[in-house]
Formats: structure tokens, sequence, C-alpha cells
């Protein structure tokens, strides 16, 4: 495997590799138990079952029945959907009937069986599932070449291929797949998601039996693509659209039932308590309960119900539960920073965060024109915050980052941060002003505003509010700023804040919260504990 090249070939012949006709190939079996077989001969290669036969449960068999049934040697169904809750071996069993189109019973010649997702990152989990599977079977192994940075294998006796392709459109004009699957479809959303997905699914024109497969949890969006194949597919199982061709599983807790009832988790989990870990399933349900922002992923991913996900973060009662008056110029130990230096007329917004006593302190800035607009925009007063001291209003109608700098140098030259994270946004014109002013910061580090930095950091945060390992002062812009937070999921269960979909300025907890992923991302300085926060009395 491995095999690079187009003169490249098997290191051994298929036929020299294979002791015995599999039992698949065993005569007068159906078409959905040759793909049943097929299966049932892979190895699970992760997880609890690692090493273990794949064994299909009945509601698995129940699905590759109704998806392989023939009608004169025909498959009947063009369009198979399952809509499960995460964590139910979709990606395994996907992977397996990609497989088994590539080199099991259902292989044709010079077939193509694409995979498609909203990101490389999603595409290639069940590429490197379907490549596990391959190096645990030396059959399978001795007549296939693997492309890993293209994403491609070729079975070098028929001349089918797989591949997975992301969001790019481009890539599938051209092709003409016998299978297409179609990954999370809830998360494409529009443009590059939807054009994938047109011109995957119109593509399989030339193809005697083609076959679309679509796997995810349900979208938030009536509207949305995912939701209305999901309507469509229970119509046509309620027998009220007449559509012999399109055959679909959705497994979900029905808005009415209660999501927090063990007892009702099954309807979305059909794999609960069997390789679906009833105990995760309670934790999360027990946070989800404490938690609004929770509770809505937790009915969309793990209940499989159509809820929009974008409910506001943290719940007010678990953010001021963290509410604490402390001294700052008591605060010792080290402490690492975060700033968000948003857009000319945005606020900007600086944070401390000291983790070893979890205190967090926030500065923030905006011009000082438009404070009597904004309080009519964003109906909070700006003009008393900036009279308590809460926001240093800088003169003219843009933010002055020569203040901006000016102040920052103070706030380190005092409270010495073992280094600041920041967002690249405007970073270019405060550097300019650092030097142009000689001001040396602590160790500047860029921090993505994308799933990868922040989805840690995000959640780290979430986790101290949560266990109330975090103490803020109370600051009105920044418990202003928390409240407005929404925040913004993708398929894998990553976090993140969104300014495009929160209601209002969110730049202070932004701050806060790279600060806090910047402290985690240090060893050192999670174990430092404070023997005592000094409280200012009343």
């Amino acid at each position: 495997m491995g095999l690079r090249g187009p003169g490249a070939r098997p290191k051994a012949k298929a036929a020299e590799a294979r002791a015995k006709r599999p039992r698949w190939q065993a005569k007068g079996l159906t078409r959905s138990e040759r793909v049943i077989r097929f299966v049932e001969s892979l190895k699970v290669t992760s997880g609890a079952l690692a090493g273990r036969r794949f064994t299909l449960r009945p509601w698995q068999r129940e699905i590759i029945k109704a998806w392989y049934a023939t009608k004169a040697n025909r498959r009947i169904v063009r369009t198979g959907l399952l809509s499960v809750a995460r964590k139910n071996g979709k990606t395994g069993l996907c992977a397996a009937l990609a497989l088994c189109h590539l080199l099991g019973p259902e292989q044709e010649r010079r077939g193509q069986i694409v995979v498609g997702a909203t990101d490389r990152d999603q595409s290639g989990l069940i590429f490197d599932e379907v490549v596990a599977f391959i190096e645990d079977n030396p059959d399978f192994s001795a007549r296939v070449n693997v492309k890993r940075h293209e994403k491609v294998i070729e079975d070098l006796e028929s001349g089918s291929k797989f591949r997975a392709l992301s969001s790019d459109a481009k890539k599938a004009h051209g092709l003409s797949p016998s299978v297409v699957i179609l990954d999370e479809l809830a998360q494409w959303g529009i443009g590059a998601g939807r054009a994938l997905y047109d011109a995957l699914t119109t593509a399989q024109g030339a193809r005697k039996d083609p076959l679309v497969l679509i796997i995810g949890t349900q979208s938030a969006d009536d509207h949305a693509l995912m939701s209305q194949l999901v309507d469509y597919s229970k119509a046509v199982r309620a027998g009220s659209i007449p559509d012999p061709t399109f055959s679909g599983f959705v497994f979900e807790v029905p808005a009415d039932a209660d999501v927090f009832d063990e007892a009702n988790w099954i309807l979305a989990n059909p794999a609960l308590d069997d390789f679906r870990d009833l105990q995760d399933m309670r934790t999360l349900a027990e946070r989800a309960q404490r938690m609004p922002t929770l509770e809505a992923s937790f009915r969309n991913l793990f209940c499989n119900q159509r809820v929009d996900a974008e409910e506001r973060w943290l719940p007010a009662p678990e953010w001021d539960g963290c509410r604490e008056d402390f001294d700052i110029d008591a605060l010792a130990g080290p402490c690492f920073g975060g700033l968000d230096l948003g857009s000319v007329r945005d606020l900007t917004a600086f944070a401390l965060f000291w983790p070893g006593s979890g205190a967090l302190a926030v500065w923030t800035w905006c011009p000082a024109d438009a404070l009597r607009a904004r309080e009519d925009t964003d109906r909070v007063p700006y003009t008393v915050w900036a009279k308590q001291g809460h926001i240093e209003p800088t003169p003219g109608k843009a933010t002055d980052k020569r203040r901006v700098a000016l102040r920052l140098a103070e706030l380190c030259a005092r409270f010495q941060p073992e280094a600041i994270a920041f967002d690249q946004w405007g970073m270019t014109e405060l550097e300019r002003v650092l030097s142009e002013e000689g001001i040396t910061l602590p160790p500047l580090k860029s921090f993505g505003q994308g799933f990868k930095s922040m989805s840690p950091a995000t959640k780290a945060f979430e986790e101290r509010v949560l266990n109330r390992r975090l103490q803020h002062s109370g600051n009105p812009v920044l418990t202003w700023a928390i409240s407005n937070v929404a925040i913004e999921r993708d398929a894998a269960g990553n976090m993140k804040l969104s300014k495009e979909r929160s209601r209002e300025r969110i730049d202070p907890a932004v701050a806060a919260v790279m600060a806090v992923g910047l402290a985690t991302q240090e060893p050192k300085a999670e174990p430092f504990e404070v023997p005592q926060l000094l409280v200012i009395s009343a």
C-alpha cells in the first residue's frame, strides 16, 4: 500500500493473497445479505471494541436491508438517509459501506466512490476509517494504492477509486460517481456547500445503480437542505409521498418529549448502552441542565432534535456566581493577557487572567465622539460606564491606537504578564505605534479566531465559570459582553464565540477568553495557587 505513479502495482497479486473464498461470496445470498456479510467480515479499528469483528446491530441490519433491496436484479433505493445522534457509529458504518463498493460485493468496474464534507478534516474522517479497514486486511492491502495526501484510494484490479472531497465543488465536476456519501450535510450551509451537493448528486447519470447516502444529525433550520430531506424521508415512510427510491431512517427524541428523561435517549441513540456510552450521556445531560448553550447543543447533537443551538452562552446565575470583589494589586503569580482590537469604531478590549487564583480583569476603550450614539444603538449606558472608569474613551470618532498603546504599556509594567494573545485584526497599526513610541510589550502571541485556537480556549473559560474557578469583579461592560455571546459549533463539536451571530458587542468577552486560553497553554501556570485573595470590604 502507499504506491505512487501511473505504473504502480500491488506488492502481491490479490489471488495469491487470498487463502479462501470469503463468506460474502457464498452462493444463494441476496444482495443485502452479501453486504451484511462483507461488513461483518471487517474488524473494528478504534474505540472500546477495537480488534473485534464488526457486528451489525438489528437496527443497522434493517438499514442495510432497506438500502440494498432489489427488484429485477436492480437496487431499488437511489437515495438513503440516516439521521442519528452523534457517537452512534455513523462514520464506521459509512466507511464499511464505502469499502463494500470499492472492494466488496457492490464493486463495479471503474467505479467512483466519493465522500463529500464541508472541510478537508471532516471529509478525511471516513477516508481514514476506510484506510484503517484496508490496513487490517492483507487481501485488501495487496490490491490497492493509497494516496493519503490526495485522499484517494485506487483498486488496481477493477480500476475503481475512492476519494474524499471538501467543499470545493470545482473538483466534483467531471466525476461520474457510482456512490456518493454526504457526511454531516446539516453543516454544509448554502453557497459552497450547496454547490458541492448539486455537483455530486447530478453527476451519476451514466451509472447503472447510482446511490447517494446522506448522513448526519439534524439541522437547526427548517429551510436547510438537510431539514428538507429529513421531512421528505418522514413523508415517504408515512406513505404520504410514494417514492420507493428514497429510504430514510431518522432517530430523534420528539420535540415534545423530555430530553432529560433517560428513557427517551434511546430514540435518538439506538446504540445507547452498547457502543454508545450511557454514562457519557448522563454527564452531558447534567451539564446541559445547568447551561442553556449546552442544552441547545445537547438537544441537537445528542437528541437529534431540530433545535437552534444559537442560544446565549453563559446564563446570568452562573456568571454572577463567579463575582468576587478582589484587590487587583494584591494578586500574585503569573498572569496572561488577551487583546481584541476590534475595528476602528468598535470596542477595543484588553484582559488579564491569573490562573492561580482565577482572577480576571478587563479594560475597554472606544471613541469618545461615539459614546452618545452608541447608547442609542446598543441601548446600554456608555457614558455612565465611562464616568465609572469601566470604559476609557479616546478622542475622536475612531479608537486612538496611540492611547491604547500607552495604556497597554502602563498596565504591562504594572502587572508583568507572561505573554499576550492577540487577534491579528488591526494589529499592524498597533505594532507601528508601539515601534514609534519605543514601547516593548511582553511576548505577543497571535491567537487565531477559528475553531482550532478558540475552541479549547472557550471550553476552558466555560469550565472555569461552571466550576467557580474564575473570579471577576462585576465589571458591567464585561458582564454585558458575556450576555451577548452566541456560540458557533462545527460538526465535530468544537465551539467558538461568534461575532457575526452575537446580538451586540462581545469584544471584552473575546479578550477574556483569549487570556484564559493562553494561560491554559502554559503548563506552569495552572498548578500555582494564591494563598489568599484579598477582598475589599463594601
